[in-house]
């Protein structure tokens, strides 16, 4: 299976012939990390999938690992545990927030706040009301 690669913001600034041997190499490995079911399941749980092949399910899995890997190695590089080799929520929140690319998870790894806090906005919110 040959893929063609020609422009993919996803990787950053990696020539086309580095993402195209990572295409090909993770192709032909056929080593996924994630469980293969899993992602399986979630596919069929849109109502808009009927039938899944086996390849689009390899794939999706891939595509999915490397998501993560570059998400976790963003959060990494741009965060606080750099120093104490350690990776937080915050840091992932934090990335998703300031990072264009990743703007689209604040929903899904919102900042953390206090209870105090959020009930302190809350009372603002009421007495501007």
């Amino acid at each position: 299976m040959y893929f063609r690669c020609t422009k993919l913001q996803f990787f950053g600034k990696m020539s086309e012939t580095n993402v195209e041997s990572k295409v090909e190499r993770a192709a032909h490995n056929k080593s996924v990390s994630l469980p293969m079911s899993r992602v399986k399941l979630i596919m069929k749980s849109s109502p808009d999938v009927s039938c899944i092949n086996q390849e689009a399910l390899f794939l999706t899995t891939k595509a999915t690992e490397l998501f993560v890997q570059h998400l976790a190695r963003s959060s990494y590089n741009n965060g606080a545990g750099k120093d104490s080799n350690t990776l937080s929520y915050s840091d992932l929140a934090d990335t998703a927030e300031e990072t264009e690319t990743f703007q689209f998870l604040t929903d899904i790894l919102p900042k953390k706040i206090l209870a105090r806090d959020y009930l302190k906005s809350l009372q603002e919110l009421e007495e501007d009301n």
